[in-house]
């Protein structure tokens, strides 16, 4: 290369490749659109659906109670059921147990289902409780606490009332009382 009078060496080559990006930008500028995208797309699919609300569909859910078996929300449609957040180690869950006892008892005939999900608890704990309470519904483990998550639950105990239909009609959180459970149940148990 040659420089012209006055001119230092080299000075030519720069101002011919000024106007002239590296080959590495072009390939960066392509490319960092399409990984933002991915991450913003990775971010939405990761977030969780929001929790259930009164007038939503009950989101469905397959568990295994605390003998191992199964336990499926969509083999009780057709069914009033009442999905039950508790925990062994819960006050209020002690003091309200005795009324969904009766409840199951006094309802019998109409199908009343009540699935207990057991929150945040061990399994001996939670089986021991169900024993001593004499509840004959199921104790389902939620170990990943995902479906209490979908719920919507952050402390037990939390009641939902699903109709025949399997929506949501009620909720109760915190500890039910007798009118409480009453009210629930009168919009599970309505005839169609």
């Amino acid at each position: 290369m040659t420089a012209t009078a006055g001119e230092p060496i080299g000075r030519t080559a720069v101002r011919r490749d000024r106007g002239r990006l590296p080959r590495s930008y072009y390939v960066a500028a392509a490319i960092a659109p399409l990984l933002i995208l991915a991450v913003w797309g990775a971010f939405l699919l990761a977030r969780p659906a929001p929790p259930v609300r009164v007038g939503d569909p009950a989101p469905a859910f397959a568990l295994t109670d605390l003998d191992g078996n199964p336990v499926r929300l969509a083999d009780l449609r057709g069914r009033p059921v009442i999905v039950h957040f508790w925990a062994s180690w819960c006050g209020p869950c002690v003091e309200e147990t005795p009324l969904l006892v009766s409840a199951a008892a006094a309802h019998k005939g109409e199908q009343l289902a009540i699935v207990g999900i057991v929150f945040q608890d061990r399994a001996e704990p939670a089986r021991d409780f169900l024993a001593r309470m004499r509840a004959t519904w199921p104790g389902a483990m939620d170990p990943e606490g995902a479906i209490a998550t979908r719920f919507g639950v952050v402390w037990p105990p939390d009641s939902f009332f699903i109709d025949r239909d399997g929506v949501v009609v009620a909720r109760q959180i915190g500890q039910l009382t007798a009118a409480d459970l009453e009210r629930g149940l009168a919009q599970i148990l309505r005839k169609e």
